[in-house]
């Protein structure tokens, strides 16, 4: 491919040729209508990029999100916790230290 987004064809269009380069390297079955489409569409996308990159200025720093963002959770802090043999107690079945609940499965799976 040419330098630069959209810098392909005359006057930077992404060539019909490229669209088909492109799409070997991706091991995709392309028609001749397919690649005049793919053409116009990528070169949208490559300008709507370059246009972007216009606009980014070096004092502007690159952010994940719009508006600053805090963390609402609360501390991850180790507490007692409910004694083993007073839960089994209260389980309907209990065996080996474990709940005991019923197969839903088959062997075959």
């Amino acid at each position: 491919m040419s330098e630069g987004p959209g810098a392909g064809g005359p006057g930077g269009a992404i060539t019909r040729d490229e669209v088909a380069h492109l799409a070997r390297l991706a091991r995709l079955a392309v028609s001749e209508r397919e690649l005049e489409v793919f053409a116009g569409q990528l070169d949208v996308i490559l300008g709507a990029v370059a246009r972007v990159q216009e606009v980014a200025t070096p004092d502007v720093p690159p952010t994940t999100h719009a508006v600053p963002l805090t963390n609402v959770l609360r501390p991850d802090v180790v507490t007692p916790c409910l004694d083993r043999d007073a839960v089994l107690a209260a389980a309907p079945a209990a065996e080996d230290g474990r709940f005991r609940v019923p197969r839903i499965l088959d062997d075959a799976e």
